[in-house]
């Protein structure tokens, strides 16, 4: 659809400007009689061809953060809404996120809401950060809202910076292993093999003769490997986007052994900390839910969410759909028990979620001092296996000719 930049008037007479989508200029001039402005020129703007790329132009969540919090100090200082965009869409240093303030700005120029400006780009402000945007406009304490908004980003991401940090180490091991076994497979194994020719070399030990038939194997079908690899991550990539495939593969990562409990303990902490936010910010309990449950990250959560949402509304408490669910920890169900009796369930659920932040904390530091010496063994043992096989009829050359 094509964006028009556009002139018009209020009823005041002032002038207004801004950018819209639309399908022709007459469907523009309806979109802004709505919004009580008189359009008085537009023209299409060009489009460009830009060369971005993601993770050098994207906006991370450091800008959102800062955003939020000098944001929150303007309004609370008392600028005006437009003037604090203005400002912070010119000062900001990644271009990207200057172009979508100034954007909103725009937007809100117009005679738009701030929370339907910053719906206008979901890849920045999601659906929980409108929502809480839009709760501290109808209540007039946005102030609150953003500084509420940038603790909870900057612990949601602490949270996945930990979990991450638990399953990085042992993915790193594991793809160093492989490339150090394919560089011995490919290059280590052949040479040694050519040199035990050359010299002679009579039976081999069993251990150097497995080793060099799987190098052998792992040589000739290395193309069909490498296809293979592609075939299935490509296969696996689509799987994912499935909703069902989603919804299996969440399920196993909550039964794993080790990483399901702390994938578990972070699910139910990005729970509580999500609808705390939102409940103590004003925010309905049924839209809060629908919120939490997309953006939970987690298929088997957010079916959960949704069922104790359809119960709510059917007049039913809290507690029993999410106890029926079997996601949540009985410790977890029996807290908001006692928050929605007392009447303190936001605050109820932010201790919950302080909680299980610290399980995590403490989970992830336990695994990672368990897992570094296992997977340093494993790779020591796997590579030290290796050589000292291939070193065998070394030994036995070494052997004969002293005998000799």
């Amino acid at each position: 659809m094509p964006v028009f930049i556009w002139e018009g008037r209020n009823r005041a007479g002032d002038v207004r400007k801004g950018e819209t989508e639309a399908a022709n200029e007459q469907a523009l001039t309806s979109a802004l009689r709505g919004q009580q402005i008189t359009l008085v020129k537009a023209k299409k703007k060009s489009r460009q061809i830009k060369l971005e790329i993601p993770f050098l132009t994207g906006v991370g969540t450091k800008d959102l953060v800062v955003f939020t919090r000098q944001f929150a100090t303007m309004i609370d200082a008392g600028l005006p809404l437009v003037q604090c965009l203005d400002i912070l869409g010119n000062t900001t240093e990644n271009k990207k996120f200057s172009t979508v303030l100034l954007d909103v700005k725009g937007t809100v120029e117009s005679g738009e809401t701030f929370s339907k400006s910053l719906a206008r780009h979901p890849k920045v402000f999601d659906n929980l950060f409108t929502n809480l945007v839009a709760a501290g406009e109808t209540g007039g304490i946005l102030d609150t809202i953003m500084n509420r908004l940038a603790i909870f980003i900057e612990k949601s991401d602490k949270l996945k910076r930990r979990i991450k940090g638990a399953m990085v180490y042992p993915i790193a091991i594991l793809v160093i292993t492989a490339l150090i076994l394919t560089v011995m497979m490919v290059k280590v194994i052949p040479t040694f093999e050519t040199m035990f020719k050359d010299f002679g070399a009579g039976a081999l030990p069993a251990p150097t003769r497995i080793l060099i038939v799987l190098s052998h194997t792992f040589i000739g079908n290395l193309p069909f490997m490498v296809l293979g690899f592609i075939a299935i991550s490509v296969a696996f990539t689509f799987f994912l986007r499935w909703p069902k495939g989603r919804y299996a593969w969440d399920t196993i990562l909550l039964g794993l052994p080790i990483f399901g409990a702390l994938i578990r303990k972070a699910v139910v902490a990005r729970f509580c900390r999500t609808l705390g936010t939102l409940l103590s910010s004003g925010v309905p309990i049924l839209d809060a839910l629908e919120i939490v449950a997309k953006t939970s990250g987690n298929k088997v959560v957010e079916r959960a969410v949704f069922f104790s949402r359809d119960r709510i509304a059917e007049g039913k408490d809290m507690v029993t759909p999410l106890g029926e669910s079997k996601v949540f920890p009985a410790m977890v169900i029996q807290m908001i028990g006692v928050g929605e009796q007392t009447g303190a369930l936001d605050a109820m659920l932010q201790k919950v979620a302080d909680f299980y932040e610290d399980e995590v904390d403490v989970a992830v530091e336990s695994l990672t001092s368990l897992l570094e010496p296992i997977m340093m063994v494993f790779l020591g043992g796997l590579v030290g296996g290796v050589i000292i096989a291939m070193y065998l009829p070394i030994f036995d050359l070494a052997g004969n000719i002293k005998a000799e």
